[in-house]
């Protein structure tokens, strides 16, 4: 992907991408940008300039040809290509990303877990077969494993980062609520949902106060 591209833009590609793929199903062949606004919630002077960074996607007076664009973002995203991920800590928050696996994308599964509960470390959970901590880098080089869902207690998180840069890990999903100093070259995309959900609530209560 072009490093000019701003990050804006690369967090609604795969949302485009997923949308497409879904028109391309149901047999369109052509789709405006203000219908595709309509469909994704992003206005449609945006999605030109998402676009736009990529040339000439679509035609004056025709619109984006769907299987064009769908072919399109399919490569920009990878999605050619099978991506496969640790998660560690097979806790409430890892068990349930384990039993949804990426299900609807063909492109993206978790491939081992890690934990230290020796009940769990040996089985095999929803498919996907549990390590032993002790077995991290390990398998991460025999697996060819570049990003890692982190899921684990707070306290052991800092340790646990520090060896996955070790190892080369080059992405961390980070669902604990630290934040990390990583290399350059180590991307760390932080989930906390419980500011999400705040987030929310701030909102919701906003809207109904003004």
């Amino acid at each position: 992907m072009n490093n000019e591209i701003p990050r804006a833009t690369a967090l609604r590609l795969p949302i485009y991408h997923r949308y497409l793929r879904f028109l391309q199903n149901a047999g369109k062949k052509r789709i405006s940008s203000t219908e595709l606004s309509e469909a994704v919630k992003v206005d449609s002077a945006t999605i030109r300039r998402d676009f736009s960074y990529f040339g000439a996607l679509g035609k004056r007076g025709y619109g984006y040809d769907v299987d064009y664009l769908t072919d399109f973002f399919a490569k920009i995203l990878n999605h050619d290509r099978l991506t496969t991920v640790g998660l560690i800590g097979v806790g409430n928050l890892g068990s349930a990303l384990l039993n949804y696996n990426f299900r609807k994308n063909h492109n993206i599964r978790i491939g081992a877990a890690f934990d230290v509960n020796a009940d769990l470390v040996g089985t095999i959970f929803v498919g996907v077969p549990v390590y032993s901590m002790d077995e991290l880098e390990q398998q991460i080089k025999d697996q060819h494993i570049e990003i890692i869902i982190l899921t684990v207690p707070e306290q052991f998180a800092e340790e646990i980062v520090d060896r996955l840069i070790e190892v080369g890990i080059r992405g961390i999903l980070n669902f604990t609520p630290l934040r990390f100093n990583v290399p350059n070259d180590v991307l760390v995309q932080n989930v906390d949902l419980t500011n999400e959900l705040q987030t929310l609530i701030y909102f919701i209560d906003n809207e109904f106060t003004t």
